[in-house]
């Protein structure tokens, strides 16, 4: 990691020691977020952010997002969640706390197209993603130069379908021995198998270069073309077992015409692609994601 990136992740360290965020989801009923607020401002904790969402008043389910400032947060930690949990039972809570100082260490999956890879690169090196790239993996050498220039760790794995389960030992022992929180397929052009999959749930965002849930699989924007579609977009979701169909998390479109090709269809999605991952990634960082079911949360 350069100087310049690690002094930046340095002050946002020590600007965010006292910070936390909660998120919690539960059957709706009346209380939960005086009970919240009270807890929290009985260990003399600031709210800073809150948002929450019912899916029905009656019989519904309840989320809620909070960021919060709380004095000496290192070493009350321990405490705080111990005294939670007896909340989270009472209203029958799924909840999480983070720590903001607590830089997520990101793993980047890439292969020949390097558009997406590039992007997350810049807004991490401008200070705006917020994470500590600890290593990428590519299943070809066109990424090295840019990705080792910025003295991040680059592996090159070569994968196809025979030898899926073989490489996958390979990226798990890394993914392991680098302490990963949190994978990014950047145009991975892989399909993982579920044993990968249920190792790491929720915890693998990918960029599917279509709008879904139309033109799932291989060659979106050839079937496209070939549809004579006025609008291409991109989708950026985590992954499941059930190809493409995983929680979707952001998407963003972009209007073509009849005079647009498929490579300039390819083109116009790419600037998609990448700011569509890039939000996605950045607001997963920021835990600002709740999945129930095949959903996502977003606040």
């Amino acid at each position: 990691m350069n100087t310049f990136i690690n002094n930046q992740i340095e002050l946002f360290q020590e600007k965010n020691k006292n910070r936390g965020r909660l998120l919690v989801s539960c059957p709706d009923q009346p209380g939960i977020v005086a009970a919240i607020s009270k807890f929290l401002f009985s260990h003399n904790a600031n709210i800073i952010e809150s948002s929450q969402y019912s899916t029905n008043p009656e019989n519904g389910m309840f989320f809620i997002r909070i960021e919060f400032e709380c004095p000496g947060l290192k070493d009350k930690a321990k405490e705080i969640e111990e005294q939670f949990t007896e909340i989270a039972s009472q209203f029958d809570m799924e909840w999480k706390l983070t720590h903001v100082y607590q830089i997520k260490k990101a793993a980047i999956f890439v292969s020949k197209e390097l558009h997406c890879l590039l992007e997350l690169l810049w807004e991490w090196q401008s200070g705006d993603l917020m994470a500590d790239i600890a290593l990428v993996i590519s299943n070809h050498e066109e990424a090295r130069d840019v990705v080792e220039g910025l003295n991040i760790p680059f592996y090159y794995i070569p994968a196809n379908k025979d030898i899926r389960e073989q490489v996958e030992e390979k990226q798990l022992q890394l993914l392991k021995e680098y302490e990963i929180d949190v994978i990014v397929l950047a145009r991975y052009m892989q399909i993982l198998t579920p044993k990968f999959v249920a190792e790491n749930p929720n915890k693998i965002i990918n960029i599917h270069h279509s709008f879904l849930p139309a033109f799932i699989g291989a060659r979106p924007y050839e079937r496209a073309y070939g549809r004579g579609v006025k609008l291409i977009g991109a989708t950026s979701h985590y992954v499941t077992n059930d190809l493409d169909e995983g929680p979707i998390i952001e998407q963003d479109i972009s209007r073509v015409d009849h005079r647009d090709n498929v490579d300039s269809l390819k083109k116009i999605g790419r600037s998609v692609e990448r700011s569509v991952l890039a939000r996605a990634v950045k607001w997963h960082l920021e835990d600002r994601i709740i999945v129930h079911q095949n959903k996502t949360i977003v606040f």
